[in-house]
């Protein structure tokens, strides 16, 4: 049954499942309107995105294992559960007028379905996808960047029209209804599944399809030095993204004289960007490959971050903007797809989920660091020769890693050379 299903409807419920998580991330439209009417201040609102930010990436790792123990399906139920619960539950705290049961729903509720529901889909894209790996990965992400895109309009409308606490309730159970319709269909294929054109090629010779370095388990993975070298990519590129996205208005606004209608619209841009990311450079990695994708992200924001504090032109100051965001979407789509080129499937899941904690800590450390920075100096041109900084470490490390990739298959092939002789 499970090798009848059709592997494109198993990417959209992929979508649908990560469409519904990420209107957690329009969490900014619902700042202004809840803090007035109840009367608490802006940083007492903000601080549920930051612990639903902080659970997301932690969850991922502390139940990554589980959701390769118990499968997609289970995992994703959980995820609806949790996550509909915790929007939900948004709405019984305006009700009851309670910033604490507010903190524990839209944060730690929400945070824990945000992590479990991001993982679950993706290690079973990937075994459905073994011949188109980033454009499989690359739609599920895509969803989640624009489920906020959606969700934003949907909710403003919403909390004009019937109030807060009933958005929240209308809200929740949709993202809970559309993950449970995702949860029905995907399951993982049969072991050692492979589409019918991909066993054609291999067979006629016409392409040639690279295998998995190795397949590994969780705790071989973390052993290696590409699992680190991997891990410090992601923690800087997603903190330099994430910083980005946290002060693009303001820092637009101070250094090059955006207007803030024309620093609003920016930012509205900058959305679509981060989605076309993620897709598009997790289906350019299929042909070019993870390690060149990932040089090639540390390069452009090399010239970004060293351009940027030289740019007086308006124009140019936002493309280069657009590029960060580009490739901090892109980082995202193309980390499963990457994990399943170095470690296998074996337990990708809970390869992803302890990678993802780089994302709890990007979404800290990048607007901590812009803060301090602009807080001690009175300016962010500081802010972008640190992060040139950052990024130039990023791209060495790419570089070590490709190193790394080319040792260790050497290595190997030796190992397997040595075994046939001895054999």
């Amino acid at each position: 049954m499970q090798a009848m299903k059709n592997r494109w409807l198993i990417a959209l419920s992929a979508i649908s499942i990560h469409l519904s998580i990420g209107g957690a991330y329009a969490y900014s439209v619902y700042t202004t309107p809840v803090s007035e009417q109840m009367g608490w201040t802006p940083t007492q609102v903000t601080i549920a995105f930051t612990i639903m930010m902080a659970l997301a990436g932690s969850s991922a790792a502390l139940f990554g294992k589980f959701v390769e123990k118990n499968g997609p399906r289970k995992s994703a139920i959980l995820a609806g559960v949790l996550f509909g619960l915790g929007q939900a539950g948004s709405g019984i705290a305006i009700a009851i007028d309670s910033l604490p049961f507010f903190l524990m729903s839209y944060g730690v509720a929400s945070g824990l379905g945000l992590g479990i529901g991001y993982i679950s889909p993706v290690s079973t894209l990937v075994k459905w996808f073994p011949d188109r790996r980033g454009l499989a990965t690359g739609l599920a992400v895509l969803g989640f960047g624009t489920g906020a895109l959606i969700t934003a309009p949907v909710a403003a409308n919403l909390m004009t029209s019937i109030g807060i606490s009933n958005t929240f309730y209308i809200l929740g159970a949709a993202y809970f209804v559309f993950i449970i319709l995702g949860a029905s269909y995907i399951a993982p294929p049969p072991e050692g599944w492979m589409p019918a054109s991909m066993k054609q090629n291999m067979a006629s010779g016409n392409k040639v399809y690279k295998k998995d370095l190795q397949q590994l388990t969780s705790k071989e993975a973390v052993k290696t030095k590409r699992f680190w070298l991997l891990w410090t990519m992601m923690l800087i590129n997603t903190t330099a993204g994430i910083m980005m996205i946290s002060v693009a208005s303001p820092m637009a606004q101070e250094v090059v004289g955006l207007s803030a209608a024309a620093a609003a619209t920016m930012v509205g841009i900058m959305g679509v960007f981060n989605g076309g990311g993620r897709l598009g450079w997790a289906t350019a990695s299929d042909y070019i490959g993870r390690p060149n994708v990932f040089l090639i992200f540390f390069l452009i924001q090399t010239v970004a971050f060293f351009m940027l504090p030289i740019t007086t032109n308006s124009i140019l100051f936002q493309l280069l903007i657009l590029l960060v965001v580009t490739c901090y979407g892109g980082g995202f789509s193309n980390l499963p797809a990457f994990i399943g080129d170095l470690f296998g499937t074996k337990q990708l899941g809970a390869i992803h989920g302890y990678l993802l904690t780089t994302w709890s800590l990007g979404g800290v450390f990048g607007p901590m660091i812009v803060s301090q920075i602009r807080a001690r100096t009175d300016s962010y041109t500081a802010v972008f020769y640190v992060f040139l900084a950052l990024i130039f470490l990023a791209l060495v490390v790419s570089i070590l890693m490709k190193l790394d990739i080319k040792k260790t298959e050497k290595d190997l092939k030796q190992q397997q050379e040595e075994e046939a002789v001895n054999y």
